[in-house]
């Protein structure tokens, strides 16, 4: 299985990017799919998660500011993120929890897309 994160690049402060990560494979069910961000210096920290039943967590970074959604049929989960600020600037990776057929649940993680919000 493999993600494929694409929508990041440069931003000015209080814009908006989408970013979406792509999941192909052999997946026999996504259980659920979440954002992770790592900036300079810093953990890599939880921004966003969504189960398979559209439950969804929020960092508190990204409470009010940020959306998560998913299209099941394509196997892709989407990070909306509106009002921009200097500091969220990272790299943003994605995570996917899977259910295999013969191997029990596995778990993915993307390659990470740059986010740079900047004037």
């Amino acid at each position: 299985v493999q993600l494929q994160a694409s929508g990041g690049g440069l931003v000015q402060p209080g814009l908006s990017l989408r970013l979406s990560c792509a999941a192909s494979g052999r997946i026999f069910r996504i259980n659920n799919m979440e954002w992770y961000r790592q900036g300079p210096g810093n953990q890599r920290e939880l921004v966003a998660g969504i189960t398979s039943g559209g439950i969804t967590t929020y960092g508190d970074s990204a409470k009010g500011r940020f959306t998560v959604s998913t299209n099941n049929a394509k196997n892709t989960v989407y990070l909306q993120m509106n009002s921009l600020k200097p500091e969220d600037t990272a790299v943003y990776y994605c995570k996917v929890r899977y259910q295999t057929v013969n191997l029990g649940v596995l778990v993915v993680w993307g390659q990470g897309t740059q986010v740079t919000v900047s004037s």
